[in-house]
């Protein structure tokens, strides 16, 4: 097992870094200009002024490893930074990749986001795999039972449903017509009581329903899968025939092997946690990595665009790894050396 891990550890590394180069490039083509969003009486040699504090001006090899240079290299603040909120180089040479909407590190802002986004997505997503997979094996086991086909049902209708259509029902019958929740989420809110952590909860719920609904929707019915293709199978007849208990039969052989694919699908699903939902923060007004996705893209902020889709790509490889390596526990039949 540690030698699979090394191996795939030391694969890993090479395929980031030719997917950092490419998602840089292929941006980096894109039209743009760090200045394009500020006022046209904007003298020309403030604008050029600007573009070479950024780095703009520099050849495409150094801007590429200043920008994958963040990662690995952490600068505080200067004086001056910590001041006027603007990044420059300082006189040691050192240059922060920076956001050109905001004009701060790119990298403490998707730091600032990361909280909201799991607040809300974190939630949802253990939400939505402790509610579907005992709904997965119990519509497996019963199949074709009045709960396998209301499970059955209720998991077509919340994999059908647009999140954006469900979210807007939701904002329509429970904020505008009941008022029982807030229409948006207060990313300034802090919890300091109870009070403030009943509101906290309150404005978490909607966004949290919507997207455990349709992440628990689709799982169940791969555990539903998952389970019926194991059930009868040698092993398990064999485990009856010794006189194993029902419970043990299922939750300890047939539920043990049936996490296989499902851990596939969590694995493929937790960094769409990280990345955020975009649709539905943008409905719920939640702050997070995906709003400022679509913030960053529309203001054609580049670097910011280029920093969160590698991330974004570096969770995936990672979390892979972490479901290969899972396999290997629950299936001994898997063996990596």
């Amino acid at each position: 097992m540690a030698r699979f891990i090394i191996r795939r550890v030391l694969l890993a590394i090479p395929t980031l870094i030719f997917i950092s180069f490419i998602i840089f490039a292929i941006l980096d083509l894109a039209p743009n200009d760090p200045t394009g969003s500020l006022p046209l009486t904007v003298p020309p040699e403030v604008r050029e002024q600007i573009r070479e504090s950024l780095g703009f001006n520099d050849p495409f090899v150094i801007r590429y490893f200043k920008w994958l240079r963040q990662f690995f290299i952490f600068e505080p603040l200067n004086a001056l930074e910590s001041a006027t909120g603007i990044v420059i180089g300082d006189s040691a040479g050192r240059t922060r990749i920076v956001s050109w909407q905001t004009r701060g590190p790119v990298v403490d802002i998707i730091i600032e986001r990361v909280p909201q986004t799991l607040w809300v997505l974190g939630t949802s997503f253990i939400l939505g795999i402790l509610i579907a997979v005992p709904v997965g094996v119990i519509s497996a086991y019963k199949q074709y039972s009045l709960f396998d086909q209301i499970g059955t049902f209720v998991s077509m209708v919340g994999y059908s449903i647009p999140t954006f259509f469900l979210g807007l029902l939701m904002i329509i019958v429970f904020s505008v017509q009941l008022g029982w929740f807030p229409s948006f989420y207060d990313t300034t809110h802090k919890v300091t009581d109870w009070p403030s952590f009943v509101v906290q909860v309150r404005q978490m719920i909607m966004p949290i329903a919507v997207l455990a609904l349709f992440n628990a929707s689709s799982l169940s019915r791969f555990t539903r899968s998952a389970v019926l293709d194991n059930l009868n199978l040698d092993y398990v007849r064999t485990a009856r025939s010794k006189g194993v208990r029902e419970n043990i039969v299922l939750l300890i052989h047939v539920l043990r092997n049936s996490l296989i694919p499902v851990v596939t699908l969590i694995a493929i699903q937790i960094p769409g946690v990280f990345a955020g939902a975009v649709i539905t923060e943008q409905i719920f007004r939640v702050n997070g990595l995906g709003q400022l996705l679509i913030t960053s893209i529309q203001g054609a902020d580049i670097p910011t665009v280029q920093t969160l889709t590698f991330i974004f790509a570096f969770l995936i490889v990672m979390f892979n790894l972490v479901a290969d390596i899972v396999y290997g526990v629950l299936d001994p039949r898997i063996r990596y050396d």
